[in-house]
């Protein structure tokens, strides 16, 4: 059994993640999203769909790019 990172549940069916070199392990989604989320700079949501990128800076959407004096930024449906 492995114990997740975040809430330190030893589950027999944990997961792991790897990102960046890094091996992370989790039992469950929620926990993986609280580590692995980033985080919008303008309203500071965990960001769990696509988001945007602008210029290494990460935003929920282009509302709050465009918030932020990100240009060029539009949101497609």
């Amino acid at each position: 059994m492995a114990t997740c990172e975040v809430c330190g549940n030893s589950y027999g069916m944990t997961f792991e993640v790897h990102a960046q070199g890094v091996v992370h392990v989790f039992d469950c989604f929620s926990c993986a999203i609280h580590r692995m989320a980033p985080i919008c700079e303008h309203c500071r949501v965990q960001i769990i769909g696509q988001g945007v990128e602008a210029d290494g800076h990460w935003y929920c959407g282009a509302h709050c790019a465009r918030s932020e004096g990100r240009v060029g930024i539009v949101d497609r449906v």
